[in-house]
């Protein structure tokens, strides 16, 4: 009977008050649960961490889980079992998801059939958690928000990160013109080496001027923006006219000058991933899932950390020196 019992439990990290990066807790004792109808069951083998996750785990989001919760979204893994009507998987098969109801953190996750997708044997399981919010939300910024055209020329702030390379991929791949920014040598290379034509280092004194004059004083159409409470004014002042800044990433306030948005008529443009309609989260894993299996799509797999790891994994993907590739947590068991 005993044994039975233990086959029932699962390792989760769960948080029961907002706070630090302390207030992630792993336990040993969470119920796997079961799914209903419509839902599946992955066995989870890596999950994304996301910056996204670390605002929700403070309490200073626009989302509030109820607690306990279970973070994480971005699983991948392979499906352990379904619930009722569901037709698309069956028990063994290798997905993704973009989103999930019992949260990714954890041995075993319930998503609704819906948010998961086929992983390509393209990918390894450690890719596979890196497709969820990073390339829906740069393929929402680019192109469901930014209206983004081949031709355009594109600038993304902060380029060596889950997103940015992401937007870099697809934005080159789809015709786009395609600057990065990144603070570290190896970061820099990352942005080249995944779509960007051009790169340029955030952490020296001139860059902003650099940029300027590799665009002949042009400006860019568009800028994806990961850190806008630092860079926003800046951007405004790298725009072409018409151009528009799209807010992914933000952590704090910033003074703007609305007049610097009149001269060239330009908008600032919030990217929230969670308010995107049925419509638009099809349109987005359609696009991907053909960049898959054209080759262009290739997750870069930054930091690793297990499970038992992931109070750090919070701190380091806030307070880390740069980004290169996507973070995630692997469930080594």
């Amino acid at each position: 009977m005993a044994m039975a019992t233990t086959r029932n439990v699962m390792r989760a990290v769960r948080v029961f008050e907002f706070g630090g990066p302390e207030v992630l807790k792993l336990q040993s004792d969470v119920l796997i649960p079961v799914p209903k109808e419509n839902q599946v069951l992955i066995k989870v083998h890596a999950c994304g961490v996301n910056p996204v996750e670390t605002y929700i785990r403070s309490g200073n989001y626009a989302r509030k889980p109820a607690l306990p919760y279970t973070p994480g979204s971005d699983v991948s893994g392979v499906i352990e079992s379904v619930g009722e009507h569901v037709t698309t998987f069956k028990k063994g098969d290798k997905v993704f998801s973009i989103d999930t109801i019992s949260g990714g953190y954890a041995d075993y996750a319930l998503a609704a059939a819906n948010r998961v997708f086929p992983l390509s044997d393209k990918l390894d399981f450690k890719q596979g958690a890196a497709i969820g919010i990073p390339y829906f939300t740069a393929y929402r910024a680019l192109f469901q928000k930014g209206h983004a055209k081949a031709g355009e020329s594109v600038l993304v702030h902060g380029a060596s990160g889950g997103v940015g390379i992401a937007a870099c991929q697809i934005a080159r791949a789809c015709g786009l013109k395609v600057l990065g920014t990144a603070g570290t040598e190896e970061g820099m290379n990352i942005v080249l080496r995944n779509g960007a034509h051009q790169v340029f280092n955030h952490r020296e004194a001139n860059y902003i001027d650099k940029i300027k004059e590799y665009t002949k004083m042009q400006g860019v159409d568009i800028i994806i923006e990961m850190l806008s409470n630092i860079n926003l004014a800046t951007d405004l002042h790298l725009l072409s006219y018409a151009g528009r800044v799209m807010v992914v990433g933000c952590r704090g306030t910033i003074e703007i000058n609305p007049r610097d948005t009149m001269s060239k008529e330009s908008s600032i443009i919030g990217v929230g991933l969670f308010l995107a309609t049925e419509e638009e989260r099809h349109e987005c894993a359609t696009a991907l899932l053909d960049g898959i299996e054209a080759g262009w799509l290739k997750p870069i797999v930054g930091s690793e950390y297990p499970l038992e790891k992931v109070v750090k994994a919070h701190g380091d993907i806030i307070h880390s020196s740069g980004a290169r590739g996507k973070m995630v947590s692997c469930n080594l068991q």
